[in-house]
């Protein structure tokens, strides 16, 4: 980060510059149905992007509710790697993540996260999938970084050029 850039975090995170710049202008918002598809294939409810930090911490604060309940937990593949060995897809470790997108409509459960498990600086993307294996959510990759997530979607920034 910039020196003159603040430290903001959701859930102890650091919250990648990339997506603090697009929150503060107003382009971190849903690009579309077909560059959803093209990132996410397997995706097919109806997403909300988050528009703000706090909009983040609010929804992420139940990764901790879930995955305090074992059934609940092994339903959305939460662990809670710290405390034990690390842990890899298909299950989040929701010590190092947070919510990015969430589903539309409550009660769809499905969501898109930060995945810290990679890169501290620019986390890889990752979002849940329940249409594949219908018994259980599994977490897949979306993108290897956010910042290619951005470039991707073809977010832009305003009227200027694109950021990514």
């Amino acid at each position: 980060m910039s020196r003159d850039t603040p430290t903001v975090r959701v859930r102890g995170l650091v919250v990648p510059e990339l997506l603090l710049h697009l929150l503060q202008h107003g382009a971190w918002r849903h690009p579309g149905e077909e560059a959803l598809a093209r990132t996410m294939p397997w995706f097919e409810d109806e997403l909300d992007f988050l528009a703000t930090v706090h909009d983040m911490e609010r929804e992420s604060r139940a990764l901790d509710h879930l995955v305090e309940e074992e059934t609940t937990a092994q339903t959305f593949s939460f662990v809670r790697g710290s405390s034990t060995a690390p842990v890899s897809l298909p299950r989040l470790d929701v010590d190092k993540a947070f919510f990015v997108a969430v589903a539309k409509h409550a009660g769809d459960d499905t969501a898109v996260a930060l995945d810290y498990r990679t890169n501290a600086l620019d986390p890889r993307v990752v979002a849940s999938d329940i249409w594949t294996e219908p018994s259980r959510v599994n977490w897949r990759v979306v993108a290897p970084t956010f910042s290619s997530l951005v470039s991707e979607l073809g977010i832009l920034l305003g009227d200027g050029p694109g950021i990514a």
